[in-house]
């Protein structure tokens, strides 16, 4: 295989400890807390094809490929039948196809053979180069694990490789952040199933409360980034630089797909003072200096490819489909994404502190990041979209072909006249705060943290909706 790439196969290495050697391994243990992806459940075994993994840069993409490398090991596949390469060191489809066939000439015809291809997205053209492998019948016995940080890229080059794709059920997986439900197990919080929880969610313990609503405020700060989340066990805080990491992705990322960082830097920062706010490509071109309301489209648009940001739509009721010509909600994909940007737009010495610390505790910036975390929850199991009428809907999201209504409220009050629209739906919820007040203006209340706790895992096909 080389040098490039030896530093990340020393499973090869007669007699090494690959958990010991691996530089991503050995990281990953210097963390108190490890987390195992439950997307490892559904890895291809044995099946050869070809399969992607996505999900935005720093998630733990290289992680899961580790971890999954470290589990075919332990089930007994040759050290010599699995190997990682990535992305950033090969250049073009030439390479591509010369590595690939170089490294498969090598194994036993008969042998299911694993490749895992980090960021694939890096080498240009290589949809291409992997289209030319299965045609050639390179890959007949090769498992090829692809990712990307570029959904779209990934699901559209998949639908050029019809009939190679692979016998197993699902080919194609998402990584997501850590859901809040994931979050507390890592944490070890002991919480009653669903099943067992009471009907009255003010009989349950004041000490499952009281860890619930600790475990959602500290979300609200490292959201389901694992560096984030270990930062703050450890140390108490999200260091600076774990902050600058971060908007350092995503502005570098977007760099090398020929953005211009001033006009990103505008529109991160539009969303920022916008979040929780209805908006038109129109009305928020007028207010920065790019010029084009399709320019600014194409930055959201690439920003949720990356899983930056997340685009609500408003509902066509009568249809059931989103309505195209509404205005849309966009925020961010994650909490800890919306605190490091904010650090990236307005630097400053101590980010947690003097930044992400405050806006939690500011009852309407805390209000607008509990939505937004709430709804981009929801997003992973169900198509989401708000509504608008004679008030406003934060989440619908459809079942049954029936609409499901839930109105996020963060502040103590609750006011029968704000709940207007929803009494107008016979499975309207009321997601808040509060454990006491089981129903207002005859509307089932949850308590927020509860709720997002039964959501449960993130799905992690990608041949759902999505």
């Amino acid at each position: 295989m080389g040098s490039l790439f030896a530093a990340h196969n020393t499973h090869q290495i007669p007699g090494a400890d690959f958990r010991e050697t691996d530089p991503n391994l050995r990281r990953l243990e210097e963390y108190p807390l490890v987390y195992r992806f439950p997307l490892l459940d559904r890895l291809p075994i044995g099946v050869p094809g070809i399969y992607s993994m996505t999900g935005g840069r720093q998630i733990g993409k290289t992680t899961v490929l580790k971890q999954w490398m470290v589990e075919l090991l332990d089930s007994g596949v040759e050290p010599e039948h699995v190997v990682y390469y990535t992305g950033e060191l090969v250049n073009d489809h030439y390479a591509l196809v010369r590595l690939i066939e170089t490294t498969v000439s090598e194994q036993p015809e008969a042998t299911p053979f694993y490749i895992l291809f980090d960021e694939i997205t890096y080498v240009k053209n290589w949809d291409k180069g992997v289209k030319f492998l299965a045609d050639s019948g390179v890959l007949d016995q090769v498992v090829l694990l692809l990712t990307g940080s570029d959904s779209l890229i990934i699901r559209e080059a998949r639908v050029r490789f019809p009939g190679r794709r692979g016998r197993a059920d699902f080919v194609g997986f998402h990584l997501f952040p850590l859901t809040f439900h994931e979050t507390v197990v890592l944490k070890g919080i002991s919480v009653p199933e669903a099943k067992e929880v009471p009907l009255n969610a003010s009989l349950i313990p004041a000490e499952v409360r009281v860890n619930l609503d600790q475990a959602f405020s500290d979300y609200l700060l490292h959201g389901g980034y694992l560096r984030a989340i270990n930062d703050l066990t450890e140390y108490h805080q999200i260091t600076q630089a774990t902050f600058l990491t971060y908007s350092d992705w995503i502005r570098g990322d977007m760099m090398k797909r020929g953005k211009q960082e001033h006009f990103l830097r505008e529109v991160l920062g539009a969303v920022v003072t916008r979040l929780g706010s209805q908006v038109t490509w129109n009305n928020l071109s007028k207010d920065l200096s790019i010029d084009h309301p399709a320019t600014v489209s194409d930055y959201i648009t690439m920003l949720g490819r990356m899983d930056v940001l997340f685009v609500q739509p408003a509902l066509h009721e009568d249809k059931l489909v989103a309505a195209p010509k509404k205005a849309r909600k966009v925020m961010f994909s994650d909490p800890f994404i919306y605190h490091a940007i904010r650090s990236w737009l307005n630097p400053t010495s101590s980010p947690f502190s003097e930044q992400a610390v405050p806006a939690i505790e500011d009852p309407s910036m805390a209000s607008a990041i509990v939505e937004a975390c709430a709804v981009t929850h929801v997003s992973r199991f169900h198509q989401t979209f708000y509504i608008k009428g004679e008030g406003e809907v934060d989440i619908a999201h459809l079942g049954d072909g029936k609409i499901n209504p839930i109105e996020v409220k963060w502040s103590h009050r609750q006011r029968a006249k704000d709940f207007k629209q929803l009494a107008k739906y016979e499975r309207s919820r009321i997601w808040s705060r509060s454990w006491e007040v089981p129903r207002s203006a005859g509307i089932p209340i949850e308590p927020l943290p509860l709720a997002l706790y039964q959501l449960g895992v993130s799905p992690t096909s990608t041949g759902s909706w999505q």
